[in-house]
């Protein structure tokens, strides 16, 4: 089965209430094994829109990505993010076939 990823682009209106967030997050991305790939590192924008921050967390398969966002624990997170950024987000499975080359 292949492993699946949150992809996020968020922009942060408050970054001190954002904090909360990011401490609340903690306790559901540990029960689901998250992992982040990328955390609002530099970046360039070469085709199409962007936001101010973008996150790749890598989770070992969709079903677990998909709890770990329906979770009670995340979505009490999620309440306190909401009201302080707008962010896209979707989750997509990996990728396990023939490479090029």
């Amino acid at each position: 089965m292949p492993k699946a990823y949150w992809i996020a682009r968020v922009d942060v209106h408050d970054p001190e209430a954002y904090k909360a967030y990011v401490a609340a997050n903690a306790e559901p991305f540990a029960k689901y094994g998250a992992k982040f790939l990328a955390r609002g590192g530099a970046f360039e924008r070469l085709e199409g829109g962007s936001r101010s921050r973008n996150v790749v967390i890598e989770f070992k398969d969709k079903e677990t990505a998909l709890a770990c966002y329906h979770s009670p624990e995340y979505q009490r997170a999620l309440a306190l993010r909401q009201p302080v950024s707008r962010a896209d987000l979707i989750i997509v499975e990996g990728y396990d076939g023939p490479q090029p080359g």
